[in-house]
């Protein structure tokens, strides 16, 4: 049996902030990321279907990117919202992160079509900025690592 993100923070967010190519769940071409807790850590699951190939049997490395983006944003989110008292499903409007930085390594080829697990340690290095340490795994095998800096979207970008 396959593992998932049962209680998502892209769930709830406002349908004028569910448009990310990565993890908007109102964008019909998009991956649909999922990110939710997973005891004190985050988790982000994701199968990469051929279409996403690198080089045969594996994916580019622009989608284990964009994974590790989106998961940091929802890990961020999902912390901030926790500390400040609420859960997913308690009819709270969570924070939204954009991305200030993202470095990575790229540790192993991340084959395709298998499961891809992002599971992040969250950092709170401001009240308005946070770091997100994250690994992806693919079969239990280390792919990618490295960090997320977040900070609370601005309010330039509401309308």
């Amino acid at each position: 049996m396959e593992e998932k993100v049962e209680k998502a923070i892209q769930d709830i967010y406002p349908d004028d902030f569910a448009w990310c190519y990565g993890c908007g769940r109102l964008n019909k071409d998009g991956h649909h990321l999922r990110t939710g807790w997973e005891g004190d850590k985050t988790v982000t699951i994701f199968t990469p279907d051929s279409k996403y190939m690198g080089i045969p049997g594996f994916i580019y490395g622009g989608l284990v990117a964009s994974l590790m983006d989106c998961h940091g944003s929802g890990s961020a989110a999902l912390a901030l919202h926790r500390k400040n008292g609420n859960e997913i499903g308690d009819g709270t409007v969570p924070p939204r992160f954009v991305t200030a930085s993202l470095n990575m390594d790229f540790l192993k080829p991340t084959p395709q079509e298998v499961p891809l697990k992002a599971i992040g340690t969250v950092e709170e290095i401001h009240p308005k900025r946070w770091k997100v340490h994250t690994e992806i795994f693919a079969n239990d095998v280390l792919c990618a690592r490295g960090e997320v800096v977040l900070v609370v979207m601005p309010s330039s970008f509401i309308k």
